[in-house]
């Protein structure tokens, strides 16, 4: 199994609205993806989070599901909609387990 965690950080004019929206696009892509075991996605409440808002994680069954997630149209979409919601950095990290 693979797990991607993904940490993203906002512009100061991105609304908790907007966070919000990400986090709820981000959950809506479950129906359009296949070999996903678990997704999550939510708003980070660490005072340690170093600007980070929004923390996203899936786990793949195998490199082919992360592979099909990665040339998903809906993906792409819910992508675009972080960028144009004031997307400054996004953090990837992926682990086989």
């Amino acid at each position: 199994m693979i797990d991607r965690s993904i940490l993203l950080k906002f512009e100061e004019s991105t609304t908790e609205d907007q966070l919000q929206q990400v986090v709820e696009r981000f959950k809506s892509l479950r129906k359009h993806l296949t070999g996903v075991v678990d997704l999550q996605a939510g708003l980070n409440i660490s005072d340690r989070n170093q600007g980070y808002q929004v923390v996203l994680t899936v786990r793949f069954e195998d490199m082919d599901a992360l592979d099909a997630y990665e040339e998903n149209p809906e993906h792409h979409k819910c992508s675009a909609f972080i960028r144009e919601s004031g997307r400054l950095d996004g953090i990837v990290v992926d682990i086989e387990i």
